[in-house]
């Protein structure tokens, strides 16, 4: 018999793997800004270069890990509120089809191990494993949808993960306009 539960740790492995990979390489990205900026020989005054790296690595590693966690939660919502919508299931059973769909991440997160020195090719790794899980949530919830509940749910996905991120790169921008045009060297340069 088959134990429903057995890949119920993957979502957490996922996480944690993503995260590592992803504040290890941020680790090398903040030591050559604290070095081009003049901090770092301070820094060293307290801390050691393996301390300061372990630092670093425990404070961006808290940061990965609620931003994919919280990615986590908003795909949940968006895949529940999709089959809420345009599946005709009530019992749960299309939700425990899709559950193992979570050994994607987790092979994704394995093979993020391996593009550790650069940063495209650990987005390329989460985009390629997000691509993936959503054409297996499709593929396995697809038998108890018609034809429009499909297009529905493909649509209802889409037109989310859109907004998210068209909303968040125009916030990152106006954040980056606004700090920028906040610089004196900025300001003397316009004149």
């Amino acid at each position: 018999m088959k134990n429903t539960y057995l890949t119920s740790y993957l979502p957490l492995f996922s996480i944690l793997l993503f995260s590592l990979t992803f504040s290890v390489y941020g680790v090398e990205v903040f030591i050559d800004i604290f070095k081009k900026i003049g901090v770092y020989p301070g820094m060293r005054e307290f801390l050691s270069d393996m301390q300061l790296k372990l630092a670093l690595l425990v404070l961006l590693m808290v940061a990965f890990f609620m931003v994919f966690a919280a990615l986590k939660l908003i795909g949940e919502t968006i895949n529940g509120v999709s089959m809420l919508f345009f599946a005709s299931d009530s019992d749960g059973k299309l939700y425990n089809r899709v559950r193992s769909g979570s050994m994607i991440y987790f092979i994704g997160g394995l093979v993020s191990v391996v593009s550790l020195k650069s940063f495209l090719g650990m987005l390329l790794i989460f985009a390629l494993s997000s691509i993936v899980y959503f054409i297996y949530f499709v593929y396995k919830i697809s038998p108890s949808l018609s034809k429009m509940g499909l297009v529905g749910v493909v649509s209802l996905q889409v037109f989310s993960w859109s907004s998210l991120f068209i909303t968040i790169f125009f916030v990152l921008l106006k954040l980056y306009n606004g700090v920028m045009a906040s610089l004196p060297i900025i300001s003397k340069v316009k004149l």
